[in-house]
């Protein structure tokens, strides 16, 4: 089973993710935390376990959204130093995210390895294009305007994108191409890279590293 669990604790955060792909269940190891989710918004379970709670509830909206369309079953719990601002929580949250992606992927062997995907959300359109290529590399254009989305700073959300592409050891492509509101920027931009990741991380049956090389 493709699943992970990582706890990450610091002087400003404390973080624990727990991440399984292809509908596996969470790691027993996680079921600690959903004692500890108090966020009403991104508590989803059923069909499909989605358990989001760090504080800041737009953050939790957008993870919410990027586990739901990737088809994740996830929780993630974070306490951090918002007394302070929003960063450590913002940052610190999408790295985790990110080692348990990479976690959970192993050798990247066996996957579709590319994956892009454009979602709109009402006026809005993004566009995301994954490369699970073993090689960190980021480019985020979001165009955001505002300075905060709810009580996440904008200047924060490309950085949440870019955390968790280092992190996770791929390469990512996010853009919003069109787009009058940032919430809807923001969103459509998350939903993008999810149906992008869950592409790239497709299983083909293959015993193979996809790529010239033989390994990622």
């Amino acid at each position: 089973m493709r699943r992970a669990f990582v706890s990450r604790e610091t002087n400003e955060t404390k973080i624990f993710v727990a991440l399984s792909l292809d509908k596996a269940p969470l790691p027993p190891e996680s079921d600690f935390i959903d004692g500890l989710i108090t966020s009403t918004h991104a508590n989803q379970k059923g069909e499909q376990t989605v358990q989001v709670d760090t504080g800041v509830g737009f953050l939790d909206h957008m993870y919410h959204a990027l586990a739901k369309h990737s088809g994740w079953n996830l929780r993630l719990y974070s306490r951090g130093d918002l007394v302070i601002d929003d960063h450590h929580t913002a940052e610190d949250t999408a790295i985790a995210l990110g080692m348990a992606l990479k976690q959970a992927l192993g050798k990247f062997v066996g996957v579709r390895r590319f994956g892009h995907a454009f979602c709109p959300l009402d006026e809005a359109l993004s566009r995301s294009v994954v490369d699970l290529s073993g090689r960190p590399y980021a480019v985020i254009d979001l165009g955001l305007q505002r300075e905060k989305v709810g009580d996440l700073s904008c200047e924060m959300i490309p950085h949440v994108l870019t955390s968790f592409a280092f992190a996770a050891g791929i390469t990512l492509h996010v853009s919003c191409l069109y787009g009058s509101n940032d919430h809807h920027r923001s969103e459509s931009a998350f939903k993008s890279l999810a149906v992008a990741l869950r592409t790239a991380t497709e299983l083909t049956g293959s015993k193979e590293a996809p790529s010239t090389k033989g390994v990622l």
